[in-house]
């Protein structure tokens, strides 16, 4: 039984919500109109943070926390938004590991599980859940997905990062393949290609000050925002792109 608090406009849920890229969309979204559900891992101080910039603006948001690497978690998660909103018309695929760096001689299943279930298995349970409500075939209003994939996937990112490369190939592939399958329920599904973003992501290999090196490799001349990437997904998500189906659009800054 839908929350009779939520209000009657379009659902989206963007996992991984409470920081980073995650947290630029949710933002964005509640711009465009849409009801967010703000899915976070731990953090739930960070997570309420964006759910309350969301309703200060006069917006509505919802933060649930859930593992979406755990397919019990997942099942919960759905069952929340079910409760919450009644209804689900976009999710956007954004959590995921980076991992650590791994060097091809030592890697091992230690390193390429947890990436994989985070960055793969849970897209695609997350996936399922999206298309068993939204899909028209199934009595639903159809909807839209966006996954969050990452230039690495096309260059095979930086030394020691084949591990995190393979998952957001494995993104890509799935982007395509499911695009096959889902125009015919109703569902459109697009990926985002980020390149390099000023994000939390990079604070174990030393912040963005780090990599400023590489700055000098990106023909707009500048690092990414978060809200670069959340643009492109948000448009993504509207009518104006319509037409866009199985793509896999770069936001890199030329790099």
């Amino acid at each position: 039984m839908k929350d009779a608090s939520f209000p009657e406009r379009p659902v989206v849920l963007v996992t991984g919500a409470s920081r980073g890229i995650g947290a630029a969309t949710a933002l964005a979204a509640a711009r465009d109109g849409w009801a967010v559900i703000v899915n976070y891992l731990r953090n739930a101080e960070a997570a309420a943070s964006v759910v309350d910039a969301i309703r200060a603006e006069g917006g509505d948001a919802y933060a649930v926390a859930a593992d979406v690497g755990s397919e019990a978690d997942v099942t919960r998660l759905f069952a929340e938004v079910d409760r919450l909103a009644g209804r689900l018309d976009a999710l956007v695929n954004n959590a995921g590991l980076l991992g650590s760096a791994v060097s091809a001689a030592d890697m091992g299943e230690a390193d390429l599980l947890p990436l994989f279930r985070a960055n793969v298995f849970g897209l695609a349970a997350c996936t399922r859940e999206a298309v068993r409500r939204m899909s028209t075939q199934r009595g639903g209003r159809g909807g839209t997905i966006v996954n969050l994939s990452s230039m690495a996937a096309r260059s095979g990112g930086q030394v020691g990062w084949a591990h995190y490369a393979a998952t957001k190939g494995a993104v890509d592939s799935l982007t395509i393949a499911m695009a096959r399958e889902l125009g015919a329920h109703g569902i459109r599904i697009n990926a985002v290609r980020p390149g390099l973003i000023a994000t939390e992501i990079h604070d174990h290999r030393g912040g963005i000050a780090a990599l400023q090196p590489v700055r000098a490799q990106i023909p707009l001349g500048r690092i990414g925002d978060p809200e670069d990437v959340a643009g492109t997904v948000t448009w993504l998500m509207s009518p104006r792109a319509a037409f866009v189906h199985g793509a896999l659009i770069d936001v890199s800054g030329g790099r």
